[in-house]
């Protein structure tokens, strides 16, 4: 979606030349919610870092769309399993299946989420159970089944996904901000009980991405208003948060651990 009246809006920046991480180079690993928006900028992101990738997603047909889009002219072609993450024993099993493919695992990232918007009246047991599992419960199930494999390996990272929202205090996420919440609390605690495994555990703090997904909530005033709260001009990209990612994930982030990563064009 673009919008010409809006001439801020078209300084987004398309793909730029990215840094080449030789670290990432056929490193094992695993992304959560690979599919679409965020998590298919990691997946493109560390494909083409010649980084060996498998991916998991409940959107079957964009996660082959994208296997496909990227397997021509990649070293490792990326490798797609169905899986809905709110199911901690199908998570284990498919978590278990993609770590013996891969011969172990080095990086995870923690990305799927689900931001539907709802009103406190609106929420019942049921529901509040049910945005947990989506939106918090399985990062720590999915850290806990690469574990035993990254110690085996002498070490790994860990990226778990949070948000601006709950900073900002946006209207109708309640659920989805106090589980973005309690990442930043997950990611302090995991990078502190793995560190002296050589397993580091950061977050990415993304503003708002122009993806398919986000657009449909924002009118053109409601993106003029992003942009006009940001520092930067422009709309972040997926891309843009794969590029902090693949930071994080590579050799030059061995002392970076335990803190959160913000891409948010200074929006406040």
């Amino acid at each position: 979606m673009t919008h010409p009246e809006n001439s801020v809006l078209q300084k987004t920046a398309g793909r730029h030349e990215g840094a080449v991480y030789p670290s990432l180079r056929n490193k094992r690993v695993i992304i959560t919610g690979g599919g679409s928006g965020i998590g298919a900028g990691l997946v493109e992101g560390f494909v083409a870092q010649g980084a060996r990738v498998a991916f998991v997603d409940v959107a079957q047909a964009d996660s082959m769309a994208l296997v496909e889009r990227l397997s021509a002219g990649a070293e490792h072609a990326p490798v797609f399993h169905p899986l809905d993450l709110t199911d901690i024993d199908a998570l284990d099993v498919t978590f278990k299946t993609m770590i013996d493919q891969l011969g172990g695992v080095d990086i995870l990232l923690n990305n799927a989420a689900n931001d539907d918007r709802h009103t406190i009246d609106e929420v019942t047991p049921a529901y509040w159970d049910q945005r947990m599992n989506v939106n918090l419960r399985h990062l720590f199930f999915a850290a806990q089944a690469v574990v035993p494999s990254m110690k085996a390996a002498g070490g790994g990272a860990i990226i778990n996904f949070g948000s601006i929202s709950w900073h900002l205090g946006m209207k109708d996420l309640i659920l989805y901000q106090t589980a973005k919440a309690a990442i930043e609390g997950l990611t302090r605690s995991l990078a502190r009980d793995l560190g002296r495994d050589c397993i580091r555990v950061n977050a990415i703090i993304p503003g708002n991405v122009q993806t398919p997904r986000q657009e449909k909530w924002y009118t053109p005033e409601g993106e003029a208003a992003i942009v006009d709260a940001q520092c930067i001009d422009g709309r972040i990209q997926p891309s843009d948060i794969a590029a902090m990612a693949l930071f994080l994930a590579s050799d030059d982030a061995r002392m970076c651990t335990g803190h959160n990563y913000w891409v948010d064009a200074g929006w406040r």
